[in-house]
């Protein structure tokens, strides 16, 4: 299994960003899909999910009606669509999937918003 994820840079308060994620070596239509955030210092924290048709989708509060989460089953893609971005939504941006017996992850995409 790999994810490689991409679309991280150096963007100011207010602006956007695409990040992207793309999956091999498993059945990516089979399996949720979920970008993690981990900022300086702190722990790694769930941002938001996907379910295998691209239907359900839940976000972490703290960006509900900011972010948006996306997949492409034919592509073997899932995006994070990220607006109205805070300094505080600095941090590495993990693609990330589970099943019974492991966790898969990504090496990240680093995000930063300042002046």
């Amino acid at each position: 299994v790999q994810f490689v994820e991409s679309g991280g840079g150096l963007v100011q308060p207010g602006g956007s960003l695409n990040l992207s994620c793309a999956a091999s070596g498993f059945a990516f239509n089979n399996y949720y899909m979920s970008w993690y955030r981990q900022g300086p210092g702190k722990d790694r924290k769930l941002v938001a999910t996907v379910d295998v048709h691209g239907i359900f989708k839940t976000y972490a509060d703290s960006v509900k009606g900011r972010f948006t989460i996306s997949r492409d089953n034919v592509k073997r893609t899932v995006h994070l669509q990220m607006n109205s971005l805070k300094p505080e939504d600095t941090a590495m941006y993990f693609c990330h999937s589970t099943d019974t017996y492991n966790k898969y992850w990504g090496q990240g995409t680093r995000v930063t918003v300042s002046e």
